[in-house]
């Protein structure tokens, strides 16, 4: 199974920043197991929507020029409070430096106006094809595959470099 942790891109700054949303509801089946009786979003799947929302914000500023974005670190991630069934966990991510195929954020979680964790991360990224050159037709597919994610995740969002 694969978590798609980004549900909605509700402001999107290309180059700058981003906002997406992740509504957690008991149809998850993670829920089932974490913790019994008390089911919570992992801080590990927290972790992961904020990474996602990243690199929403990569592909977008750099026009899906890479297939593959990736977490390489994560550094000061703090958690605040629960992220529980019914809520909503609001990710706002700043981008914060540039170095070759790496960028630097600066990123929070929000249930409400509480705050429920705040780290920074750095994502990598790159194409299969540099590698394996074979492997040119699946960049283009996932790239594709991408394009067509972010025209439903883009719903009423607020996106001033694209309007």
């Amino acid at each position: 199974m694969r978590f798609t942790l980004v549900d909605l891109i509700t402001e999107l700054e290309p180059g700058t920043r981003i906002t997406t949303t992740k509504s957690v509801t008991l149809s998850e089946e993670y829920l089932d197991d974490h913790f019994p009786r008390f089911p919570v979003l992992p801080g590990v799947l927290m972790l992961e929507a904020m990474t996602q929302a990243c690199a929403w914000l990569i592909r977008v500023t750099d026009d899906f020029s890479h297939s593959i974005v990736t977490l390489k670190e994560a550094r000061n991630v703090k958690y605040a409070r629960f992220v529980k069934p019914g809520e909503t966990l609001t990710i706002k991510a700043a981008l914060k430096k540039r170095v070759d195929r790496t960028s630097s954020f600066d990123v929070t979680g929000y249930v409400g106006e509480e705050t429920a964790l705040t780290g920074k991360l750095t994502l990598e990224y790159y194409n299969l094809a540099e590698k394996r050159p074979s492997m040119a037709q699946t960049d283009r597919e996932l790239v594709e595959k991408l394009r067509q994610q972010l025209v439903v995740k883009l719903r009423g969002a607020k996106v001033p470099a694209m309007a």
